[in-house]
């Protein structure tokens, strides 16, 4: 890989490095061009633009914008050759993500973060960006005319993009969900002070930061009793000092929920592990899976899938080619959209943090930097054992954009919905998204280089 990205350095002359220096900052520029109009907006010297609208229009991107964009162009894009021929796409965010987490423990030997924050170090290298800011970014580089992609660059591009996003989601709300929850330290706190607590509630709601809803609106409708609760440890653990009298047995609550089914019968004859992962399980909010961008991307395949309903749907002569147009029109403020709420949330600046210096540089080198590396070799690897499409650059590119964005925004509305490390989380991901400007473009760059070795 060394010898990779030295033949690269040494490519072409001064001029032409030069032009593609400028086809890769341009399209970036263009997002930050948008993003500055959103935080001038939002910020709060002017408050030309209140905090509400934008929750309003995050609303929007979720529930609409991007289920179109999805839809459009995934639906277009898939065939039943191409669903068997992008297999590695999904493989490749669980390879990313499980690179990611070896990282984050090396980030967390290396750095010696807070005790209480030692998984939310991890998950914040592991877990990136999968989903609006890598449309943002192909789209802005489809933009342009002289874009190396070919005609179909956006419509494959938001394609592949889309693809991955099912694999993101399902982790986010499963494992991501779980290992975000407060430790049984912070939990103790949180009870000693619920009445404190609860008299700040209505403060909480003003300031709860706009990165909380950016990508998932609506979550504090989707709180229940046991979100901001030590869940896993505890059923799996017997802790002696935890306050009991406070906290619901729930693996008692489902017994006697379940009455006396033949179901519950089953329950209580199998192993305790058994009944604890039963537990665990039963209170994972897999539900929240099915939201609008995902059911997009599920009816974008299923329509892909079968070529009598493609016909269809979509074409030029299709009978729903006015659906389809005017979903594409929405389609397109999906970007700016996304863009203006980003520059909404770096507006409000960085939260107070209990992180640490050191351990928030850490996790910003280690998935800025480091990560982008060892995802070429990852790639490099993958396209010696003829895993990916072949000649299709495009393809490799949303793959190796995979390991360079920052970490996941929705990490802090599940930070929100978990009441673990909310201001960790929003200072976190504003200095992040910050300094992936420098970043992004330093490995757009690279990675046009290595197209020719692809």
């Amino acid at each position: 890989m060394l010898r990779l990205l030295a033949e690269v350095a040494n490519i072409g002359n001064s001029k032409s490095a030069e032009e593609g220096l400028i086809s890769v900052v341009l399209p970036l520029l263009k997002l930050l061009s948008l993003a500055l109009f959103g935080l001038v907006l939002a910020h709060k010297k002017f408050q030309i633009v209140p905090r509400e609208t934008f929750k309003l229009l995050s609303k929007l991107v979720f529930a609409l914008f991007l289920p179109c964009l999805i839809f459009t162009h995934l639906g277009q894009s898939i065939t039943p050759e191409n669903f068997v021929h992008w297999w590695f796409i999904p493989v490749n965010v669980l390879l990313s993500t499980l690179v990611g987490f070896l990282l984050g423990v090396l980030v967390v030997i290396i750095c010696r973060p807070p005790q209480e924050f030692t998984r939310f170090t991890i998950i914040f290298t592991a877990f990136g960006n999968t989903g609006n800011l890598p449309l943002a970014i192909v789209s802005s580089i489809c933009h342009s005319a002289d874009n190396p992609f070919g005609p179909d660059c956006k419509r494959n591009g938001v394609a592949y993009v889309s693809f991955a996003q099912w694999v993101a989601v399902i982790l986010v709300y499963t494992l991501v969900y779980h290992m975000m929850e407060p430790p049984m330290e912070y939990y103790e706190v949180v009870e000693e002070g619920v009445e404190k607590e609860e008299d700040q509630q209505t403060d909480n709601e003003v300031s709860r930061p706009l990165l909380v809803e950016a990508e998932w609106p609506g979550i504090e409708d989707k709180e229940n009793e046991h979100s901001k609760t030590p869940l896993v440890a505890k059923i799996f653990m017997s802790v002696s000092n935890l306050s009991i009298s406070n906290t619901p047995d729930i693996e008692n609550n489902i017994v006697e929920d379940a009455g006396e089914s033949p179901k519950s019968i089953r329950c209580l004859a199998a192993p305790k592990v058994v009944k604890k992962m039963r537990t665990v399980a039963e209170q994972t909010p897999v539900q929240h899976i099915l939201q609008p961008p995902t059911i997009a991307s599920l009816l974008a395949i299923i329509v892909g899938m079968v070529p009598h309903v493609k016909a269809f749907v979509f074409g030029y002569d299709a009978p729903l080619s006015f659906i389809t147009d005017s979903l594409e029109i929405l389609a397109g403020a999906m970007v700016p959209s996304v863009m203006l709420i980003l520059g909404g949330m770096l507006a409000e600046g960085p939260n107070d943090s209990k992180l640490g210096l050191r351990t928030m540089i850490g996790i910003s080198i280690a998935r800025l930097l480091v990560l982008p590396l060892l995802g070429i070799g990852v790639i490099t690897l993958a396209n010696k054992m003829h895993f990916l499409v072949e000649g299709d650059h495009m393809y490799t590119f949303v793959l190796l954009l995979q390991y360079t964005t920052p970490s996941a925004i929705l990490l802090g509305a599940i930070a929100s919905l978990r009441g673990y490390a909310v201001s960790e989380a929003s200072a976190l991901i504003f200095w992040q998204h910050l300094l992936a400007l420098f970043s992004l473009s330093l490995y757009i760059v690279v990675y046009f280089k290595l197209f020719s070795f692809f």
